[in-house]
């Protein structure tokens, strides 16, 4: 073994495998894997091997396709052969709700280029015989579906890195991780001790021990997962007799079941409700080829069902049951990507779909080390979208609602019970008890989302289409537009940045000119290929002190950045406030009316003009007060220390009493910005676009000092965008855009620069006649004259304009086109005429926010 290497690679699973090979294939041959026993000693080799694209984020869809379309290149490679069988998938829909799930999935594979259909029942059954059609209205078939031999694709991935001229070490646990002055890593093992550049941690069972050994608790748990092979079943024999192939993948949701063939027989698996972690504080090191004792009591509600649904099931005999440990984050996504607070030590970890997402996680993973961009919009999975408040109870609770709830329905307006309330501010129990708020998870803070006229009220009717809140927030919205309403805005990031430095560091991150003292400015921030990494509210409070605004669920990975732009002369502070700092906001035309019953200063509009910042004491507090409003009206949010925010609250419901104050939750903030047309960080903002494509022109001072990014921002200007954000109207009926929907245009055969979807072919479809034809893969979706041309990034309905509206990206070339009759876009299976709103449907010169 070498005393050292460039990197090493922690963990001999699939990933680790997967993250060496991608490095040693991007020209990093100097690197090592460490593996405490043998490859696929913990979760990979007792997997069940399955594979898919689809995903409900398109962006981890895409990094799925990517895995799926690398296994053939792995085998020509290793000479390793990954036992492929690529047989494609249906999910079964047994009611109208999971049906209209399943067009969701189907849209938002459009703009990926994904080839999936939405076929009938008897449909499906013919191509997966076992099945009992009657209990189920519909289906999705994935083309691109299959399943693979575990130990033989982790190989290949080793193998594969070997001939690159990767080292695999193995036998050889880790004991400790140090590092030096320098910022060189001492990996201590029992074979000696290895120096190195770089650390990644794809421990999979043993991550969290591996994290720990660094001061860092991973937001991940084990659970254990089962599933059972059956002996030989005469259905499948005769069917792979009568038609030469093998039986497709079929997951039932009803069940929480999905089942393949596996030789002559069947495999089938189940996320069973009474789920159970394994070893939740600490894995043995111990710990590896070995299984957990079965428990099929456990499963039993859901073979019932399995049996119902699939009846030759019920006649055949059972071969084997496995029982085994998999790791997941409390979200199911993988922990990807560098880590906030240390120097090159890399997350490569909870990757719980391995098979499918192990060569994307590696690929993303290797990009970001190399280059400094993992290449994609890998938002999803980056470690980085956890706080500290992701404590090891708080991860055991909502990795287990995870795991219990894989197959269900997640609706849009749904919120999720688990671990909650985990945060909350001073004015929980009155929102809550005196208020009927309905509140909602804002990065583990309880933040509400709508108030009900009564206690029985105070829930959602979760559902794809316009629910119980609709009136509701209709009417909150109502009552900022005509007169003024308050809401609290706790879940806003917020940061000091202090000292002399200060103003020369803000000014080299942000694309906008820094403000003068009292002043407030938008902006914002670009990575070194100047693309959008955040979006703020930056106020100069004084000679060296700036109070930055941002979305709370980025403060990691914002830190991470600030971090790694530092000047080393100590010149710049930053301090993070995360809850230590609360707001609310008033809004509407009669909030400074408001306002100006709560302060002595003098907030008149001459006195206190739009993007002004000022210190002062309201309803008796001290507090800083920017003259601003994310709801595009004349408003203010108004910051305090939580001791105070009680206070405040109760003298602005007092002071607004007279006019008819009304709390609003943040999805009428919501609907409010969309008829502003203002865009949000995570949706409409994210790293995959330039500011130029994101339309925040006006924000981006190309002739002031440099900045990070500037370059690159440049060219987009002079090149021209190749698309753009834009905002639509939609004529839509009962249910509103979620994200990820398909925009179509009627363009004909015009090339206007369109979408290039991800690679990969997809295997032979069958028809309901088991009639063979191929399938083309993924390319661009074409209907006649209409194209797949965009997609969707949020949007809902937008109150004070009466309007269904999203906002979205289009090719340049159509993003001024606000013609009728060119686009539509696909909602639940319906695609409905929608046309660009070029101007905000409400104020669009902006004269209420500066009046």
């Amino acid at each position: 073994m070498k005393t050292s290497t460039r990197v090493v690679v922690i963990g001999g699973g699939v990933v680790g495998c997967s993250v060496l090979y991608h490095l040693a294939k991007a020209g990093w041959t100097d690197v090592m894997l460490i593996e405490r026993s043998e490859l696929t000693s913990g979760s990979s080799w007792h997997a069940a091997g399955g594979f898919h694209t689809l995903n409900g984020d398109p962006n981890v869809a895409k990094l799925q396709a990517y895995t799926v379309g690398l296994y053939k290149e792995l085998e020509e490679i290793s000479g390793q052969s990954c036992g492929l069988h690529l047989t494609g998938g249906v999910m079964l829909a047994e009611s109208p709700e999971r049906m209209d799930f399943l067009r969701s999935l189907h849209a938002k594979g459009r703009h990926l280029g994904m080839q999936t259909e939405l076929i009938t029942p008897s449909e499906a059954k013919a191509m997966f015989p076992l099945m009992d059609e009657t209990n189920f209205v519909g289906a999705l078939w994935d083309p691109v579906e299959g399943h693979l031999d575990p130990s033989g694709t982790t190989h290949a991935y080793a193998r594969a890195a070997r001939v690159l001229g990767a080292e695999v070490v193995l036998r050889n646990p880790v004991k400790e991780l140090t590092q030096d002055a320098d910022g060189t890593w001492n990996v201590v093992t029992e074979q000696g001790t290895v120096r190195c550049e770089h650390v990644v941690n794809a421990g999979g069972l043993w991550a969290r021990e591996v994290g720990r050994m660094v001061g860092l608790e991973l937001p991940l748990l084990a659970m254990e997962h089962m599933y059972l092979l059956t002996e030989d079943m005469l259905e499948v024999i005769a069917f792979n007799e009568e038609y030469g192939r093998e039986l497709i993948h079929a997951m039932d949701f009803r069940g929480e079941i999905y089942t393949r063939q596996e030789r002559q027989g069947m495999l089938l698996g189940t996320y069973e409700q009474d789920c159970r972690p394994w070893s939740p504080v600490t894995t043995p090191w111990d710990f590896g080829h070995e299984l957990l004792q079965p428990d099929i009591e456990r499963i039993a509600p859901s073979l019932e069902i399995g049996f119902r649904h699939f009846p030759p099931y019920e006649r055949a005999g059972i071969k084997q049951i496995i029982n085994g440990p998999f790791t997941f984050a409390p979200d199911g996504n993988p922990l990807v990507g560098p880590v906030q607070g240390l120097t090159n030590f890399w997350s490569a970890c909870a990757v719980m779909a391995g098979f499918s997402q192990g060569g994307g996680v590696g690929l993303t993973l290797a990009n970001w080390m190399t280059t400094g961009d993992p290449g994609a919009d890998v938002w999803g999975m980056d470690v980085a979208r956890y706080g500290e408040w992701a404590t090891l109870r708080y991860t055991n609770a909502k990795v287990r609602e995870n795991y219990s709830r894989r197959f269900r329905i997640r609706f849009p307006n749904e919120e999720l019970p688990a671990a909650r309330p985990h945060q909350t501010t001073p004015l929980y129990d009155i929102m809550v008890e005196e208020n009927n708020a309905v509140m909602g998870d804002s990065w583990a803070l309880e933040t509400p989302l709508w108030f009900a006229p009564s206690k029985d009220e105070a829930h959602d009717v979760i559902s794809f289409h316009r629910s119980n809140d609709f009136a509701h927030v209709g009417a909150e919205v109502k009552a900022v537009r005509t007169s003024v309403g308050v809401s609290e805005i706790a879940n806003f990031a917020k940061y000091a940045v202090e000292g002399p430095g200060a103003e020369a560091f803000l000014n080299r991150l942000m694309t906008n000119t820094m403000p003068r003292t009292g002043r407030i400015v938008l902006s914002p921030m670009l990575n070194e290929f100047g693309k959008l990494i955040g979006d703020f509210t930056i106020a100069k409070a004084g000679d060296e002190r700036f109070l930055v605004w941002g979305s709370s669920a980025a403060q990691v990975y914002h830190m991470r950045w600030f971090e790694r732009q530092l000047p080393d002369d100590g010149s710049v502070r930053i301090h993070r406030y995360d809850q230590t700092l609360v707001g609310l906001t008033i809004a509407g035309p009669n909030a400074r009316k408001v306002l100006e019953k709560l302060t002595d200063e003098d907030v008149s509009n001459d006195a206190f003009r739009f993007m002004d910042f000022r210190e002062m004491a309201v309803g008796a507090a001290p507090c800083m007060v920017n003259r601003i409003s994310y709801t595009g009206d004349l408003g203010y949010e108004i910051w305090m220390a939580p001791a105070y925010e009680r206070l405040v609250y109760a003298a602005i419901k007092e002071a607004g009493a007279e006019f008819g104050i009304k709390d609003f939750g943040m999805r009428a903030l919501l609907s409010m910005r969309l008829e502003k047309n203002f865009p949000t960080w995570g949706h409409e903002l994210r790293p995959i676009y330039g500011p130029f494509e994101g339309a925040m022109d006006r924000f981006v001072k190309l002739d002031k000092n440099d900045f990070i990014g500037r370059e690159q921002a440049a060219k987009e200007k002079a090149d021209g965008p190749k698309r753009r954000r834009v905002s639509f109207v939609i004529e839509a009926g009962t249910a509103d855009v979620m994200h990820d929907e398909p925009v179509w245009a009627k363009v004909g055969d015009t090339d206007h620069g369109t979408i290039e979807p991800p690679h990969g072919a997809g295997p032979k479809r069958f028809d309901a006649d088991n009639k063979e034809f191929e399938h083309p893969g993924m390319k661009q979706i074409v209907d006649g004259d209409w194209r797949v041309v965009g997609w969707i990034t949020s949007g809902g309905y937008a109150h004070g304009a009466g309007l269904s509206m999203a906002q979205g990206y289009v090719p340049a070339a159509l993003a001024e086109n606000d013609a009728d009759g060119l686009f539509e876009i696909e909602i639940l299976g319906v695609r409905c005429p929608a046309r660009i709103a070029v101007e905000p449907p409400f104020d669009p010169a902006g004269e209420r926010m500066r009046g």
